[in-house]
């Protein structure tokens, strides 16, 4: 009863695994052989991080230094923290635990990123504080509901409140640690950058019992939802105090991707039909005016003609997104596009224009994203595809041969002659590695299909906890869904406690009594139909068999000629 309790509504997260061992195999990879090569590349890069760059944000691996970037947080030991658990290391990150603990303060006259404090800082302490017990950490009475790392992911998400005082609900970009946002500060924010925040913040109100952080999210996304345009869209860059498009390009790449992300992981994660109603939503006119034999490129908000033809490394999450809602034959046509860009340059560059098959000019780079092997790893759990490993292969082979230093691995500059970027990103320790090794390890933890898990008692009664379906937040700190129902209570069950509590004390005696479970949080009082959204999506129920759902179409064309019709934008000169 328990596990039905806390499980059933992840199940779609463990659809259509195969058993272990297919595939790599039959191609003769030597899996095992590849974890332990990604293990050493992650422990290359954070033992240099600590050796020469802690306590700066990140590691500087030409000149074997660090420098601040995101805050001044030591961010590469917070976005590495829970990586070192995923591979096994429960000594260090007890021992990191302790360090953040005592080293850092969010008391500090910064300017700081909103989008990025929030996935980086929040997340990944956040996701610390859920995998403690897991990891050996002696935990407060109370735990989960109460933690140091809990209180640290509290005290960092407060710092962000002032940025979503604003007549729209939506953020500002930046906001100053000590003093809020500054005077002057520019309106003008991303959507990405207004849009991810459901993750982080609905798991911080659920936890703490404090509302005001999934309240905040939950508007700023409707926001973006109430100003989408009339066929469906929304663009890059909005005014927050006017609400106001300033860039009009609507695709799924940069400045928009993780708002799309959020909103199926959102509603996953809170069992939250609005969310995914407004994402089915998008993803009908995504699919209507800007996907093209598989790839999608730029275009106008408002009129659906193309303004980019190019694909951009960050839309490589889109094939693992696309399989967390089952479209898993769509995912592997896209991936396969997107992987012959990898073959091509032996990585993604930054831009790449897909017409004439090349890199954009001053776009040639690649920072060691994460996003293709993300959406490997999500593709290879669904179908055990070999062709998915060997993606896994030639990222390790690639960042090997041409990132490796001394000091680190080192940003790859422009792809075309392999020149060098003084950088190592923090998520090349938190995302990039912990996707190919959990590529690469079937039998990891974070891969549990719920046959085992842990009971854990908390004030409010017994609670599951470690029984898989994590969700991973867009730096891929896994959140543990099951997490967010073991401190809050039903206004059912709040009166239940008070009654049985006025009894207990009536009888003026110790005695022993038993609580009864809380019923099935289920669909929750609160889900509302999304403006506009078609009801019939959004009233489906959670348990419901696979259907399949009305989709706007494009003539069937050729790639170019498709183009050619919809915004003159290139000649076919084959």
């Amino acid at each position: 009863a328990v596990m039905q309790r806390f499980l059933g509504p992840l199940l779609c997260l463990w659809a259509l695994r195969l058993p272990a061992g297919t595939g790599a195999a039959a191609r003769g990879l030597d899996v095992a052989s590849y974890r332990e090569r990604v293990r050493a590349m992650f422990y290359h890069a954070y033992e240099h991080y600590l050796e020469s760059a802690f306590p700066y944000d990140e590691l500087r691996p030409l000149t074997c230094d660090g420098q601040d970037t995101w805050g001044s947080f030591s961010l590469t030991l917070i976005d590495a923290l829970d990586t070192l658990l995923i591979l096994g290391n429960v000594s260090e990150f007890q021992r990191v635990v302790n360090v953040l603990q005592e080293g850092v303060d969010f008391d500090i006259d910064v300017n700081a990123s909103v989008f990025e404090t929030n996935i980086r800082v929040v997340g990944g302490l956040l996701s610390a504080h859920l995998l403690s017990r897991k990891a050996g950490v002696e935990v407060e009475a109370g735990w989960p509901c109460s933690g140091p790392l809990l209180r640290m992911a509290e005290e960092a998400a407060r710092k962000l409140l002032p940025a979503f005082q604003t007549p729209t609900g939506m953020p500002y970009g930046t906001v100053n640690l000590l003093h809020g946002v500054n005077p002057g500060e520019t309106p003008v924010t991303c959507t990405a950058g207004i849009g991810t925040f459901i993750v982080e913040f609905a798991t911080l109100s659920h936890l703490t019992g404090d509302p005001v952080f999934e309240d905040v999210a939950r508007k700023a996304l409707k926001a973006l939802w109430k100003n989408r345009s009339d066929i469906g869209l929304v663009g890059n860059h909005i005014d927050v105090i006017t609400a106001k498009w300033v860039a009009q390009d609507a695709g799924i790449g940069a400045g928009v991707d993780s708002y799309f992300e959020y909103l199926v992981k959102g509603a996953i994660l809170l069992q939250d039909k609005e969310l995914m109603s407004m994402f089915l939503e998008y993803n009908k006119a995504i699919k209507n005016y800007t996907k093209f034999d598989d790839w999608y490129l730029w275009v106008q908000m408002y009129k659906g003609t193309v303004s980019m033809p190019v694909f951009q490394s960050l839309e490589a999450y889109w094939p693992g997104l696309q399989s967390l809602i089952g479209d898993v034959d769509n995912a592997m046509r896209t991936f396969l596009n997107y992987y012959t860009v990898w073959k091509q340059f032996g990585g993604l560059p930054e831009f790449y224009n897909i017409p004439q098959g090349y890199t954009v000019d001053k776009r040639e780079g690649y920072p060691l994203r994460p996003e293709l092997i993300e959406s490997a790893m999500y593709l290879y759990r669904a179908t055990r595809d070999p062709t998915l490993l060997e993606l896994g292969r030639d990222a390790v082979e690639s960042i090997e041969k041409i990132s490796k230093v001394d000091c680190g691995f080192a940003t790859i500059k422009d792809l075309r002659d392999h020149r060098l970027d003084n950088r190592m990103e923090s998520f090349f320790l938190a995302e990039t590695v912990k996707y190919l090794y959990l590529l690469f390890d079937p039998d990891n933890f974070i891969h549990n299909d719920g046959s085992d898990f842990d009971v854990v008692v908390t004030p409010y009664g017994e609670c599951v906890l470690n029984a898989g379906g994590y969700i991973f937040n867009t730096e891929a700190h896994p959140i543990d869904p099951a997490a967010l129902h073991c401190c809050r209570k039903r206004k059912e069950e709040q009166w239940e406690v008070e009654d049985l509590m006025r009894e207990f004390y009536s009888r003026k005696k110790t005695k022993k009594f038993t609580l009864k479970r809380a019923p099935d949080h289920g669909e929750g009082e609160n889900a509302k139909e999304p403006e506009d959204a078609s009801s019939e999506k959004a009233g489906e129920k959670r348990n419901s068999k696979k259907r399949s759902h009305s989709l706007l179409s494009c003539p069937s064309q050729s790639f170019n000629s498709k183009l050619a019709v919809l915004g003159q934008v290139f000649l076919d000169n084959t």
